[in-house]
This record gives C-alpha cells, sequence and structure tokens, in this order.
C-alpha cells in the first residue's frame, strides 16, 4: 500500500540526475575523524515503530560518534519526497517500494541505499468473522484507489483460491481502522505493522493477511533514498549515516522486552511534537521486530536477488507498466548481497 505522503506529481523533475545506482559514484575516502557533516532524511509518515532504530541511533549518539549532523524530517500532508529529494530539500528519504518504481517508471532517478525492513507490510486487516481471504467473496473490501492497493487485494484473494473479480471493491482513502470498526466494510488494506496493530488493540480477534503469505514474494516495503547527484557529493556522510543507523536499528530490534521501553522512549523524545501513544509504539514494535533485520541477522541490508522477484511481481500484478530496473534502483554500495 502506498501512503498519501509520497506523492509522484514531480518525478520529471529528477530525470535529468545524472549517474545511475548500479554505477559506483567517485569514490571518496571515509574517515571517522571527518568534521560533522549535516544530513537530512524525510521519513515516509510520522514517526512510529518502524522509525525506531533511528530515533534510537539519534538519542544514543551513534550519529553523532560517525561524524554526522542528522536532522529527522517529518513530511506533511501531500509532501512529495521525489520533489523534496530533486529540489535538495531533503538528502535522504524514507519512500515506499511501489512509490519509487513508479517514480523511475516517469523518469525519476532514485538510489536506494538501503531498506528499512525486510518484508512487504502490506495486508488486508479483516472483520473477525472473515475466516480467511477467499471469504472476502460478495462483500465489501475498502481500497484507498492506489493500483498497489488493488495489486495486494488480487493477490491475497487469488492466493488464496478465491476470485478477486467477485470482491467489492469501496474507496475509503486512509480510513482502514475506521471503516472496519464501523462494519463500512469487511476488510481493508492496511499495514500489518501499524493499522493492523491499531485494529487489534481495539479488536483484539482482527484477521491480518499479510500479502507475502498469499503467493507476494518478500521484498523490502521501506527503502532508503537519495538521487545520484546527491550520493556523489555526499557518499562518505552516507555511508557513515549508514553504518549508525543501521547499529541502532539493529539495536530496536534485538531489544528484550525490558529494553524495549528505552526504544519506545527513544521514539517519542526524537518525534518532538509528533505525540507517539507507548503502548501503542509497544505494539507496534513487537509486530515489526522481526522485520526489521534479514536472515543473517542484518539491519539494512538490500537482497538484490529479492529485488528482482519483486521487480517481476510489480509490472505482473499492474502496478507498473513495465519491471522496474533494479541495477539503476539499487546502489551497487548498498549493504546487502
Amino acid at each position: 500500500m502506498i501512503r498519501p505522503l509520497l506523492l509522484l506529481a514531480s518525478v520529471a523533475l529528477l530525470a535529468g540526475c545524472g549517474g545511475s545506482g548500479g554505477d559506483d559514484p567517485e569514490a571518496t575516502t571515509t574517515s571517522a575523524a571527518a568534521p560533522p557533516a549535516s544530513l537530512t532524511l524525510t521519513l515516509d509518515f510520522v514517526p512510529n515503530a518502524v522509525h525506531s532504530g533511528l530515533y534510537l541511533a539519534q538519542q544514543r549518539g551513534l550519529f553523532a560518534r560517525e561524524g554526522v549532523d542528522l536532522r529527522i524530517r517529518v513530511p506533511g500532508t501531500g509532501s512529495d519526497n521525489v520533489k523534496a529529494l530533486s529540489t535538495g530539500r531533503t538528502d535522504l528519504a524514507i519512500m515506499d517500494i511501489h512509490d519509487v518504481a513508479l517514480a523511475q517508471q516517469e523518469g525519476a532517478r532514485l538510489v536506494a541505499v538501503g531498506a528499512l525492513v525486510q518484508r512487504p507490510l502490506a495486508s488486508l486487516v479483516a472483520a473477525p468473522d472473515v475466516a480467511r481471504p477467499r471469504d472476502l467473496e460478495g462483500r465489501r473490501v475498502g481500497v484507498t484507489g492506489l493500483p498497489s492497493d488493488d495489486a495486494a487485494v488480487d493477490q491475497i484473494v487469488r492466493g488464496d483460491g478465491g476470485d478477486p473479480r467477485r470482491v467489492r471493491r469501496v474507496t475509503i482513502g486512509f480510513e482502514s481502522v475506521k471503516s472496519v470498526l464501523s462494519g463500512r466494510v469487511q476488510a481493508a488494506t492496511a499495514f500489518w505493522n501499524a493499522e493492523g496493530v491499531a485494529l487489534r488493540i481495539r479488536r483484539p480477534r482482527t484477521r491480518i493477511f499479510r500479502l507475502d503469505e498469499f503467493g507476494a514474494p518478500r521484498y523490502p516495503e521501506l527503502l532508503l533514498v537519495t538521487t545520484p547527484d546527491a550520493l556523489r557529493r555526499q557518499r562518505p556522510v552516507i555511508e557513515r549515516f549508514l553504518r549508525a543507523a543501521a547499529q541502532g536499528t539493529q539495536e530496536a530490534a534485538t531489544a528484550s522486552t525490558a529494553q524495549s521501553a528505552a526504544v519506545v522512549e527513544a521514539l517519542s523524545a526524537g518525534a518532538g511534537e509528533q505525540a507517539v501513544d507507548p503502548q501503542t509504539a509497544a505494539d507496534q514494535l513487537a509486530a515489526v521486530r522481526p522485520a526489521l533485520l534479514d536472515p543473517d541477522g542484518e539491519a539494512l541490508t538490500i537482497d538484490r536477488a529479492a529485488m528482482r522477484r519483486w521487480a517481476a511481481w510489480e509490472t505482473r500484478v499492474g502496478i507498473t507498466r513495465r519491471a522496474p530496473d533494479v541495477d539503476a534502483l539499487v546502489w551497487s554500495g548498498a549493504p546487502g548481497r
């Protein structure tokens, strides 16, 4: 599911950026003793548990130790991270992988330097009486109207042996929790780590059908993205940022139950004016923690083979007209294999 804060209206602005994600920008010597360099990171959404490793690294001074003066920005309503990258208002941005694919399709030159999570977050959240996805035939399912939502509904229902053409789709915008609780729809597309958690707090018997449990490939839902030009100019500082962010994310993912309170506290403190409910954040962290690390227990890595499987699926289900160019999209220096 694509978040509303990641619009594609300005993708053409990036078409003229030089370089390619698959080509190494000019190498520059990196030094831990380098003077602090400023770097701005724009989130994909309001602060929540999926960002906890970044805020933990910030609170513990891991970025400062790497010589990075990091500013974390929260996007406003209607913000466009593609435009923010193209105009230099941000150096890095967290973007939904489908937004990145659609931007590339329209000519944007984006480079993924890391992955915040290692699996899809898209799902269908459903009322307790929906035992399995194929039970949604003939019933109302809420979608935002974005192509990734329709692809998710098709994949999950078909993956359970149902006929997605028989699902009655209702455009609800980004009101999945409210719409399912009110009975307006019997299910809705949502992120299982956010809306799914919120629904289960209100209605513990809520059903959650995750996309990659019904035939979709595993892919990293949220990518850390920059532009080739920015990567050329700031490669050393971006590399240092990645080291600190990976350490913070790894610590958040492996925190014990007792230590999780400190992770949530770091998130709440870093979020500033963006209110974070501690109990909701703790529940979100428990849900998303396994998705923060790859099978080897590493954070922020990008599996190139998984990305190629995703690219083929992306066009097969109709999200993009052609398969995304993974070699251009993934920086060759990004962690992973």
